[in-house]
């Protein structure tokens, strides 16, 4: 299977695709049990991954936030007033991009602005309040009216698990496992009882979907993190998959299949991320029960670890046929940050298995996107979000999907 060429029309970028049959039978063989095949292996760093992070090293603020740039005519200039002010959800795109490239912030040719745009972060948290799901007082950003009004929490939680303990000094991990802790705490008393949060915005379940990237990375992380408050979102991301016809739910897609599948299926792939390392303790739980009642428990959360995974194998084998349709791959029609948010869930479950269906996507995807990048080393979109920084970080997180953070072997943290 192999990604046509991303076509630069008056104000729209098309995805077409060209799948031959040979590739298609291809796909659905590597789509079965992730067992027989390798994760995605580390590629070098492209010259256009190189280009998009020194311009986000370029027009990092003096208080180490990033604004949304400058965005598409097509958008009109209605949010003139916030083009140059620093917020929380581009900054944690920006920062995410960075480390990606394999820089932490205490280490690595971008760790200056990596510490910069935590602390930047960590400050806009710690003047937040403790019970809504804000970590911001900065309103009304296109981010926000698109992806939903606490898109900036869920994005915090997943950049400060992905921090965490990669901070060389004391004081400073410290500071961070509070604030972490703090993020989370909002996060598990905001949820709703059918494991989602506020459906605001355009596309909702883009941010549905990034909330349950930070609950997971927080838990692989060995951050304290609510089993209970995981569980649900892996439940409801479930519910969104119909077995029968292969298709997702489009609750809180704004009518795009693409953002449904991508959103749903990267809730599924990070839940069984989280529950591959789960899976040895509650192994080791059941043969040292004591009563039944601790054996059923244990068993229960098997089973359930491997439904959602039997649900996975099947959405991703449905979610890889459909990327032979060129109106599913296209998205809203036009690129925007939607899309490619949307390609970097998509690309981090094919990673996450690996063999020749990730390959060709991943040279198909780069090649897309390495022809569409702006003289300067952006992207930009040409619908809803279309921010410089949103739409580089994002597109940069695509081209280095690779690079990912995949569950750890450690013991994980419970409450």
């Amino acid at each position: 299977m192999r990604f046509g060429k991303l076509m630069v029309g008056p104000g729209i970028l098309v995805v077409g695709m060209l799948v031959s049959l040979c590739g298609i039978l291809e796909a659905k063989k590597s789509v079965g049990s992730a067992a027989e095949t390798q994760a995605a292996s580390q590629q070098p760093s492209s010259d256009s991954v190189r280009r998009g992070l020194a311009w986000l090293v370029r027009t990092q603020h003096e208080n180490g936030g990033w604004s949304q740039g400058e965005e598409s005519l097509t958008m009109g200039q209605g949010m003139g007033n916030l083009r140059d002010k620093p917020n929380v959800a581009d900054t944690c795109m920006a920062t995410l991009a960075l480390m990606r490239a394999g820089s932490t912030p205490s280490s690595g040719e971008y760790a200056r602005p990596i510490r910069r745009g935590i602390d930047f972060i960590m400050t806009e948290v710690e003047s937040s309040d403790r019970e809504s799901l804000y970590v911001t007082g900065v309103r009304g950003t296109r981010v926000q009216s698109k992806l939903g009004p606490y898109i900036d929490t869920f994005l915090t939680g997943l950049v400060l698990a992905e921090v965490k303990g990669k901070i060389n000094d004391e004081a400073g991990n410290r500071r961070l496992i509070a604030t972490l802790d703090k993020v989370m705490d909002k996060i598990e008393r905001n949820q709703r009882q059918d494991g989602t949060w506020s459906g605001d915005g355009w596309a909702p379940v883009l941010s549905q979907a990034m909330a349950a990237k930070a609950v997971n990375r927080a838990a692989q992380a060995g951050a304290r993190v609510s089993e209970a408050t995981r569980t649900k979102t892996e439940a409801y991301a479930r519910k969104q998959f119909d077995k029968k016809s292969g298709s997702f739910e489009g609750g809180g897609s704004a009518g795009v299949d693409l953002y449904a599948s991508a959103g749903n299926l990267g809730a599924m792939q990070d839940s069984d991320d989280t529950n591959r390392g789960k899976e040895r303790d509650l192994q080791k739980r059941l043969q040292n029960a004591r009563n039944e009642p601790e054996r059923k428990d244990a068993r229960d959360a098997l089973a359930r670890i491997e439904e959602n995974r039997k649900d996975l194998a099947q959405a991703k084998s449905a979610v890889v046929q459909k990327l032979t349709n060129e109106r599913f791959v296209q998205g809203f029609g036009s690129n925007g940050g939607e899309e490619f948010l949307s390609y970097m869930n998509i690309g981090e479950s094919l990673a996450a298995q690996g063999g020749e269906e990730w390959q060709r996507w991943y040279r198909s995807i780069s090649e897309n996107l390495n022809r569409i990048q702006n003289q300067d080393g952006t992207w930009t979109g040409h619908h809803c979000i279309t921010g410089r920084t949103f739409c580089t970080s994002a597109a940069l997180l695509v081209l280095t999907v690779d690079r990912a953070s995949g569950p750890l072997a450690a013991r994980l943290q419970r409450r």
